[in-house]
C-alpha cells in the first residue's frame, strides 16, 4: 500500500504529541500539580492516531478514562486540553471536565467516560444519528480488555449490527482491566471473535504499529462509509504505567515495561519504518519532536499561570437546550 507522506508526518506528530504530553502529565502529577486522577496512555500512541487518521472533524469518537491520547489524536487542542486537565478558563470544557470527562464537540470527540464501557452507548447513538440524517458520517467507540466485559458494549453491538449502523468498535487490549489481567477476567481470551458473534466483521492487530491499526481501521470505515455496517478491531498494545498514575502496580512483573520499551515501543517502530521504508529524513523527525517539546513545556506553562473559573461559573453549562 501506498501511504501519503503528508499523512504519516501529521501521524508522528500526533503520536510525538502523546508521548511529550503523557510524560509530561507523569511528572505534573508526581509534583502533585494536576488536580485529579489521571490515566496516562503511554505504549498505545499507535492505536489511538492509526485508529483517527481515518476519521474526519465531523465523525465522531467515544472515549474511556485513558482518554488524553483520543483527544490529540483527534486533533483537539493541546493548549485547551491542558486548560481542562489543570480545571481553569478557557479549558476544553472550561475547567469544569478535568481529565476523565474531557470532549470537544468541534472535533467530533463526545469526552472521556469515567463509566468503564460508556462510549459504545453514546458513540452508538451517534451512529444512529449519521444514519439518519443520511451523512457518509461514522462514529468509534473506544473500548478497552476490561469493558468488554460490560452489558452495555454487549447491548452496543446489537444494536448497531440490527440496525446495521455505521459503526467501529475500537477494542483497546492494555493487558490489564485496572488491577487484573486478562488471563484472568477475559472469558473465551478473544475479543474480536466475541464482537464477530454479534454478526460484524472483526480483525485483530498488533496494537504497537501504527500501519497494522491504520488499514484495518480504514478498511472498518470503508464499509461504514458504504452503508455496510459496523465492525470491530482489536489492538492489543500492554499499556506503560499503572492504571492511574500513583498505582504501585503489584500486579506486574517488575520489568515488564523495561522490556516493552525496548522491543514494543510504538514510536521507534513508526519511526524506524518512516526512515527506512517509506523515504522521510530522520532530521525531519527530530525537529518534529523539539516542535512538540517546546509546545508541551509553553503550554503547561500557560495552564499553571492561567486562571481559575470564576464562582459565577457554576451557575453556567449545567442544563443544555434543544
Amino acid at each position: 500500500m501506498t501511504y501519503d507522506p503528508v499523512m504519516l508526518l501529521d501521524a508522528y506528530r500526533r503520536m510525538r504529541a502523546i508521548r511529550e504530553f503523557e510524560e509530561r502529565m507523569r511528572r505534573e502529577v508526581q509534583m502533585g500539580t494536576v488536580p485529579g486522577f489521571v490515566h496516562l496512555y503511554c505504549g498505545q500512541e499507535a492505536i489511538g492516531v492509526g485508529a483517527c487518521m481515518n476519521l474526519r472533524d465531523t465523525d465522531y469518537i467515544g472515549s474511556t478514562h485513558r482518554g488524553h491520547g483520543h483527544c490529540i489524536a483527534k486533533g483537539c487542542d493541546i493548549g485547551e486540553m491542558l486548560l481542562e486537565i489543570y480545571c481553569k478558563q478557557g479549558g476544553l470544557c472550561n475547567g469544569k471536565g478535568g481529565s476523565m470527562h474531557i470532549a470537544d464537540l468541534r472535533k467530533g470527540m463526545l469526552g472521556a467516560n469515567a463509566i468503564v464501557g460508556g462510549a459504545p452507548p453514546i458513540a452508538v447513538g451517534a451512529a444512529l444519528t449519521q444514519k439518519t440524517l443520511g451523512t457518509d458520517g461514522v462514529a468509534m467507540a473506544f473500548i478497552g480488555d476490561g469493558a468488554s466485559n460490560q452489558g452495555t458494549v454487549a447491548e452496543s453491538l446489537t444494536m448497531a449490527a440490527v440496525l446495521k449502523l455505521p459503526m467501529i468498535f475500537m477494542y483497546e487490549n492494555n493487558g490489564y482491566a485496572e488491577f487484573t489481567g486478562t488471563s484472568y477476567h477475559l472469558g473465551g481470551a478473544d475479543i474480536a471473535k466475541r464482537a464477530a458473534a454479534f454478526g460484524m466483521p472483526a480483525e485483530k492487530v498488533d496494537g504497537t504499529d501504527f500501519f497494522a491499526v491504520y488499514d484495518a481501521v480504514g478498511r472498518a470505515v470503508a464499509r461504514a462509509r458504504k452503508g455496510e455496517g459496523p465492525s470491530a478491531v482489536e489492538a492489543f498494545a500492554y499499556r506503560w504505567y499503572g492504571h492511574f498514575e500513583g498505582d504501585m502496580q503489584k500486579y506486574r512483573d517488575s520489568k515488564e515495561v523495561e522490556r516493552l520499551r525496548a522491543s514494543s515501543d510504538p514510536m521507534i517502530k513508526f519511526s524506524t519504518a518512516l526512515t527506512q521504508n517509506h523515504g522521510i529524513d530522520a532530521e525531519e523527525l527530530r525537529e518534529i519532536d523539539e516542535e512538540i517539546s517546546e509546545l508541551i513545556e509553553d503550554k503547561v506553562n500557560a495552564a499553571k499561570a492561567a486562571p481559575k473559573p470564576t464562582s459565577e461559573a457554576l451557575y453556567s453549562d449545567v442544563y443544555g437546550s434543544y
